[in-house]
Order: structure tokens, then sequence, then C-alpha cells
């Protein structure tokens, strides 16, 4: 007897085949057939009206520690997401020695990754060392299939102490990270990740441990990695945001040539304003795979919404000369603010920059959010541009105006530049180019900044159903069964006797994101953007439903992902 059938659905398969009516069965968290046969079966589902697709596969989060609060890891779980990456950007929270460590990779991940204090102080047990221990104390407590990839800072952290930061390491120490790093991907971790990008400082505002890594310690570091099955790489650097260097893309072809692995990167932004930095960044891609290599871009397939302030750390920070102005204590901040010779050399520094960030300078075209002061009451969904033009100001002095009467908390959106037409054409030709991979959320990072988690069910609304530029089964298979073979996930990322039965059961007349709102339910009250989901009927995870209706259920059938258990090795 069957565990589960679904009958009379629509089966988009993941392999970009045309859809199918078909019956689905489920047996013991597999696939057993799909066809017509009807068979005896403890649960039914009709699945009139209704698509079934692989359950998405999501290659970049940051769900390390919401896992702990959350098991459901929304809402990825809620947008039909079934696997999550985690451990990007070299950021894990394994290995650990001792508070002392655990410390400072709280204080680290406030900054870099949005995540709240009393999130990780109250909701993170910080009970382990290495790190099979933290993938062992998460075993049969998650409700997604999760994989974790060995952060180098904390790497970093674990053999060097203190010096992690403000040093290169000496031979013996790049030694004793390698055989630290071989340790956790012979527990299971999925492969391994750094950052060298300006933009990821300390909880006491120094680079992260990584940035002080050579090449010598990142290369040791890749062929530790090639001696483990089912590895990859991940790797953020400057030229991320703006626009990579010579020297960076010898970087990124050494390390998957020395690991024998591929490598990606995060993220890849697509405008027809400056089509040449992505075709500049996908050459990269082209030059590895001449080299023996292979460097993969990540990119989001939505125009998301980035939530920022003054008041807390964001991108702004990374703009020139800006991060010592926002990184004063908040009395002397507005005193600078008010200054204007300070706000003369913040715009001038500012518009200087080029590539992803020179978006955050469009000062005219930044949404108005919360407001909190009385002279700023009824400016809420309003452009800067709108207001200075009424006012008769600089848009720049009436951002900061505005910013300054709500001492810094009012939320601000900035608007994409690059919502027409053109540049959804070159965004589907990236899309469709084996040198990108959709991915880049971001989930379970920046909590109160972005909801990137919820790209899977907005990309279906908004570019199958509602641009008509991909078909379902090509728009279904970009996220499935891309991934599913480019980390080398076993029995993943399709409908087919044999594999797992992750699944999404879905309206296809009906998915979409549901409207951004924020949520005060992390540990310590703090608060999330959030956005639930439309049109998603039922996710399955290993033959188990973790959504009914829109509703988490509560289970926790996941799959703690071991490298070379559940992963193959994919070579360049």
């Amino acid at each position: 007897m069957l565990d589960l059938i679904i009958e009379d659905v629509q089966v988009v398969d993941g392999t970009g085949r045309e859809p199918r009516r078909a019956n689905i069965g489920v047996a013991d968290g597999r696939i057993v057939h799909v066809g017509r046969a009807r068979e005896s079966a403890r649960s039914r589902i009709d699945g009139t009206g209704l698509m079934a697709a692989p359950g998405f596969i999501d290659p970049h989060t940051h769900y390390d520690a919401q896992v702990w609060w959350d098991p459901a890891l929304t809402p990825s779980s809620l947008h039909g997401v079934t696997t999550v990456i985690a451990g990007n950007c070299g950021f894990s929270l394994a290995p650990l020695r001792g508070e002392r460590d655990a410390d400072y990779l709280r204080r680290m991940m406030v900054n870099v990754e949005g995540m709240p204090l009393a999130a990780l102080e109250r909701g993170v047990p910080w009970s382990w060392q290495e790190f099979g221990d933290y993938l062992q104390k998460l075993e049969g407590q998650v409700a997604l299939n999760a994989g974790f990839l060995v952060g180098h800072c904390a790497l970093r952290r674990a053999v060097m102490g203190d010096e992690a930061v403000g040093r290169r390491a000496t031979p013996a120490q790049v030694r004793a990270m390698a055989a630290l790093l071989h340790e956790a991907l012979q527990a299971g971790g999925l492969g391994f990740s750094s950052s060298q990008a300006f933009t990821h400082t300390d909880g006491n505002g120094a680079p992260v441990p990584s940035r002080y890594a050579g090449p010598e310690e990142m290369l040791a570091l890749a062929r530790a990695v090639g001696g483990h099955p089912g590895t990859t790489l991940e790797l953020i650097l400057d030229g991320c945001l703006t626009q990579f260097s010579d020297t960076e893309v010898n970087l990124m072809i050494a390390m998957s040539r020395a690991a024998r692995r591929p490598l990606n990167w995060n993220v890849l932004g697509v405008s027809a304003a400056n089509r040449g930095r992505h075709e500049h960044q996908l050459a990269a891609g082209t030059r590895a795979l001449r080299e023996g290599a292979r460097i993969v871009a990540l990119t989001l397939p939505i125009l998301g919404g980035l939530k920022m302030s003054f008041l807390d750390h964001c991108a702004l920070h990374s703009l020139p000369g800006w991060g010592a102005i926002l990184e004063l204590p908040v009395p002397q901040r507005l005193q600078a603010l008010r200054d204007p010779e300070v706000r003369r050399r913040m715009r001038t520094s500012a518009e200087t920059v080029t590539g992803a960030l020179s978006s955050l300078t469009r000062w005219g075209a930044y949404e108005i959010g919360d407001t909190f002061a009385a002279q700023n009451q009824g400016l809420s969904g309003r452009t800067v541009g709108e207001i200075a033009k009424e006012r008769g100001q600089d848009p720049f002095d009436t951002l900061i105006d505005i910013v300054v009467a709500d001492e810094l908390r009012t939320g601000l959106w900035p608007q994409p530049a690059d919502d027409d037409e053109e540049s959804w054409r070159l965004r589907l030709a990236v899309w469709r180019d084996p040198r990108a991979m959709l991915g880049g959320s971001d989930a379970g990072a920046h909590l109160d900044r972005m909801c990137g988690a919820r790209y899977p069910t907005a990309f279906l609304a908004q570019s199958v159903r509602e641009r008509g530029l991909l078909s379902w089964q090509e728009a279904i298979r970009l996220m499935t069964d891309v991934p599913a073979r480019y980390f080398g996930l076993k029995q993943r990322g399709r409908i087919a006797p044999g594999y797992m039965a992750d699944l999404v059961v879905f309206d296809p007349n009906r998915i979409a994101s549901g409207p951004l709102h924020t949520r005060a339910d992390l540990p310590g009250g703090a608060e999330r953007l959030f956005a639930d989901s439309l049109g998603i009927e039922y996710v399955f995870v290993n033959g188990a439903s973790v959504v009914e209706h829109g509703r988490i259920t509560g289970r926790t059938p996941g799959t703690v992902l071991r490298s070379g258990r559940d992963t193959r090795t994919v070579v360049p």
C-alpha cells in the first residue's frame, strides 16, 4: 500500500519536458510511480486543477542560526522550497571553541547578516564544538533538507583565536585549518565558503577573519575540499558587487582547479542600463571552462525589495566615506548629518561608485516606508524625488532631512532602476545561461531588511504567468534539476520513480508571493520582514507534508544533508 497518492495532477517533472497529467505514488519517502495506475493509499489528494513540481532548491541561504528556533525555515517552506544550502559567504556557526568564539560569531553575524543579537543569544544553543557536532544536533529537528558549507571565518577563528583578525596565517596555522576543514567535510559539510568582500565587517567594525587570508591559504583550503566527495566551493569578492578584476578571476579559477570542484558566487544583477557589467561577470565562467575550472554566478530572478535605514547596519555603510559616519553613536551621527559640509562629502564620495552599489545613489528614487516624526506624517509610500520637488530641494538633502527628523528610524526602500522590457529580456538570457544559476535569496539573513526567500513563487507568478517569459517546465527546471545537478544532490530535483518525494503542489492560476509585512516573531521579540505564499496547497519533504494549505504542519522530516552520502562529486 502507498503512503500517498496525488491523483490527476499536472506533473512538471523538473527535466524541462512538457507537463503531463498523471498520478504520483509515494511510499517510504520516495516516489514509486508516476503514471495512470491507481493503487490503494493511506492518503489521497485530488490534484484536479493543480500542478506538481519537484520541491524548489535554494542554493544560497543563511539559515545556520534560524534553523534552531524555526525548524520549518519560514518563509522558504511556505514558498515551496524543500532543500536549502546554508553556511554561505564564509559564515557558519561551527567549528566553535568555547563561549569566546560564540560571542565573536554572534556579534559578527549581527553585522554581516543582519541577525538580531537577542535572537542569536536566546534562540541558538551554542552547545557544539566540531562541525560534525553541529550537524548531529540538528538530526530529526528540521522540516526541510538542509546542507551546510564550512565557513572560513569560524574555521580561522577556531585555529587562530583573536589573531584571526588582523594578520596572515603562518604555514602551521594554514595546515591546522586544512586539517580542521578535512574533519568538517568528513563529518558531512557540503563544501567550503569564504568572503574577501569589503562589505563584510565583524562586530567590532574590522574586516571579517577570512578577509585576512592570502592566496596560499585560500588554495590550501580549496585543495582540502577536493579530498572529499560531493563538495563545492562558494566565494564572495569585492568584484561581486562592482566588477571582477583579473586577480579575482585568477583566484576563483585557481580555487576551482585546486579543489576540482565548481565554485559559485553571489549575486549577479542584470540591467539594460549597464549590460557590459553582467557580460563581464559571466565571462569569468567562460574563461574558467577554458582552463579546466567552473565558475557559476547566482542571480535572483525577481526585483527584491531591500529596506534600509540610517539607524542600523545596512548596504549604505558600504558607500565610500559613509561607514565612519554611520557607525557613530546616534547623537553624534545626527549631528554629523545636520552638517552641510558632511552632507557634501557624503554625496560627492557616494556618487563615485559603480556596479551594484550605484543603485543606492539614486536619491530621488527611494520610497519612504515607516516614519515617526510629526513633520514626516503622510510621507510613507511616496518617493524622495516627489517630496523634493514639492519642497524645491535637492533630493539628497530631502532624504537626509526626513531621516534626521525621524532620528534615523525612517524605513527606506530603494526602487529598482531596471524594471524595463530590455532588462527582463537580458535576464531571461542569463537564466538560460549555464554560467548562471537561480538563487541568492540570503534567506535567514538581513531579517529586517529583505525577504528574498519568496523568490520561487514571485518568479513563477511574474515571469511565467504574467510576463510569459518562460514556460512552467523551463522555470521549474531552473529551480529544481539545475541546482540539484550543480550540487550533485542524489535523487532530488525531479519527479521520477526512485527519487525522494520532495514535492510542491500548487494552483498555477494563483501561485504568487503575498505582500511583504513585518512580524515580531524572533526570539527576544525582534521583527523581520515576511511574505506568505499564495496558491501553494502542499509541500512534501521526503514524503511527509510540511505545508498544507499555506500552514506549517510542524513535522520535521528533513534530511541533514551530508557530503558523499547525499551528494555525488560534480567535476568542472
